[in-house]
């Protein structure tokens, strides 16, 4: 439909409501003869009106707002769900390998279908207040390189999606990852890693190990909420629970 033929209708839409309403009020007053009561109404309804578009305008833009809001979160968390099946679970256990302290993690983070908001909103906070130790000769880097290189084009990508600035985590663990997988880059032999360089590898791999356990959290918690078949393979394959098994029994 042309621009030409939008605006045409629009007129002889607007036309009709107006010959209604001229229709009416000369109705009006062949009945009853007063032009005074016409007009007294007439002035406080158009007065009215205004407050009226106000009023409806909010209600809609909110309204609107939470709408927009809510296609773009699941929006992100299917982008979330596509970064965890591609390259965030390898990372997860890769990392999880080097972390001297991951035996407290597995008591906090095992869930079951009966966990509830609760559970997930104290693992995260638990999580964010953590004080994690990784010891990098545990992690394989040669692999943990290949595997983060490999996702390079994938990671920049979703740094590229425009939605990701209404969704800071996300946002910082990717930038988290993709400066681990920069730094890792520029090294070749990582047996010959001096002391000070493999502090500094650490400090990567903490900062990611965190941003990365607390999304996962997150995504746990929606799957649960949303897809409860992929909340049960996401226990199934449970990185921190030792008795995880993909098969069902």
């Amino acid at each position: 439909m042309g621009i030409r033929k939008i605006f045409t209708w629009r007129v002889v839409f607007g036309l009709v409501l107006i010959s209604l309403s001229a229709v009416f009020y000369a109705l009006h007053y062949s009945l009853f003869h007063d032009a005074h009561h016409i007009f007294l109404y007439l002035v406080g309804d158009v007065a009215f009106l205004f407050l009226d578009v106000l009023i409806v305008a909010l209600v809609l833009e909110r309204i609107f707002s939470h709408r927009e809001k809510i296609a773009m979160f699941h929006k992100m968390n299917m982008l979330i769900g596509v970064f965890f099946v591609e390259i965030g679970n390898k990372f997860l256990s890769c990392l999880r390998d080097a972390d001297r302290d991951r035996q407290d993690l597995s008591g906090v983070l095992i869930f079951s279908n009966s966990s509830t908001r609760k559970d997930f909103a104290r693992a995260i906070t638990w999580l964010k207040k953590h004080q994690y130790h990784l010891n990098i000769r545990e992690c394989s880097l040669p692999g943990l390189k290949a595997l983060l290189l490999s996702q390079r084009s994938f990671l920049a990508s979703l740094l590229a999606n425009p939605n990701l600035l209404e969704h800071q985590r996300f946002a910082n663990l990717l930038w988290a990852t993709f400066h681990l997988a920069e730094e890792l880059s520029y090294r070749e032999n990582f047996e010959a890693l001096s002391e000070a360089d493999q502090q500094h590898l650490a400090v990567d791999m903490r900062r990611a190990y965190q941003h990365l356990l607390v999304e996962w959290v997150h995504y746990l918690w929606h799957l649960k909420d949303n897809y409860p078949y992929l909340y049960s393979l996401a226990l199934r394959t449970n990185p921190f629970d030792a008795n995880a098994s993909v098969k069902i029994a």
